[in-house]
């Protein structure tokens, strides 16, 4: 909690550096409560879900698992009425979701020590909500400036989050942390929220939520490669079956899109 309410509380801080030379853009009271409710999904919620499913799962199931995240996109797109189902987007949802099942199902096996399936299940949970946040946020982000948009969203998550959080970060014993540690919690406080968060809102001004959201396949790539590298975990013969149902899944969804567009 004390690393989610700082991260969030830097993010904020970060976010209101662009006023040091871009004039203020006024939000419309109409649109406020919009992004205040972008602010408790993407801020809080995901933010929550993720740093808690990680705590409790493996980076390997965390990254493939968060990989569904386009085809969280296409349901709520197809619910609001954004997107329309082809027979190749329900075989692939069908994939890439019975593949996910797969590994929340396997992970309370003895074969899996470093995974939990509460944990993947909080991983999901994150994706659901950076799906709700792209599907219905997207014109909001065309309405105003990237950064006006991430000021609010982050403003708000620090203040709803500083008073749940504050005690546990009076709480962190910075001493007993040693380099290696302290470097690794610098980084998870000051990259992974805001930046990505830029980059993720720029790309949903130039395209749509599920284009935006297929590079969300590269996360395993490089988890899998750390993890191992690090020693931290192990790539196991039925992760890589699972993981290979969900790609082939995002792969019928990702090319229906290329065939609607050479049409």
């Amino acid at each position: 909690m004390a690393m989610v309410t700082a991260s969030l509380v830097i993010a904020a801080v970060l976010s209101l550096v662009p006023l040091l030379w871009e004039k203020y853009e006024r939000v419309e009271p109409r649109d406020r409560l919009k992004i205040i409710g972008a602010a408790l999904l993407m801020g809080v919620g995901r933010k929550l879900c993720m740093m808690f499913g990680l705590a409790e799962t493996s980076a390997i199931d965390g990254s493939i698992i968060g990989t569904t995240t386009p085809l969280m996109v296409l349901l709520l797109s197809v619910v609001v009425g954004v997107e329309h189902l082809t027979f190749k987007k329900v075989i692939g949802l069908l994939l890439g979701m019975g593949g996910t099942l797969a590994i929340i199902l396997a992970s309370n096996s003895d074969s899996h020590p470093t995974s939990d399936a509460w944990g993947n299940l909080l991983i999901l949970s994150s994706s659901i909500v950076s799906a709700a946040y792209m599907v219905l946020c997207k014109r909001l982000v065309g309405k105003y400036q990237v950064v006006t948009v991430l000021r609010w969203i982050y403003c708000t998550s620090a203040i709803v989050m500083l008073p749940i959080g504050f005690d546990d970060i009076l709480r962190t014993d910075l001493a007993t942390m040693d380099s290696t540690i302290l470097f690794a919690s610098l980084f998870v406080l000051i990259i992974p929220t805001y930046l990505p968060n830029l980059l993720l809102n720029f790309s949903l001004r130039r395209l749509a939520p599920t284009a935006s959201s297929i590079y969300a396949y590269l996360q395993p790539v490089v988890a899998i490669a750390l993890s191992v590298a690090m020693g931290l975990d192990k790539l196991r013969p039925d992760t890589i079956i699972f993981a290979v149902i969900i790609f082939l899944g995002l792969g019928l969804v990702v090319s229906s899109y290329n065939q609607k567009v050479k049409s």
